[in-house]
């Protein structure tokens, strides 16, 4: 055990720069390494989120147009509530 403090104390603390060398080169190893994991899920959360969006657009559409659908209905109805029944005398 003797030995082993000498060599050691013989070999220099790395300075600032290499330490974060060695931080980057671990950091890159990480993403190389999975990067294929992080593509894929990031590609699933893009076609949730895209298909969330395509189906509130198209449940908006669909509603605004039973809104126009409606309107055009209670506007023939009021026209004949206005003009009265049909009845062999007036038709």
């Amino acid at each position: 055990m003797a030995e082993e403090r000498p060599e050691a104390a013989s070999k220099p603390a790395p300075t600032a720069a290499e330490r974060q060398l060695v931080r980057r080169r671990q950091e890159f190893d990480y993403w190389q390494k999975n990067a294929k994991r992080l593509r894929s899920r990031n590609l699933l959360t893009g076609l949730a989120i895209g298909a969330f969006v395509v189906g509130m657009f198209s449940y908006t559409i669909l509603s605004v147009r039973q809104e126009r659908i409606m309107e055009e209905l209670d506007n023939e109805a009021r026209i004949q509530i206005i003009r009265g029944p049909r009845t062999g005398a007036n038709s």
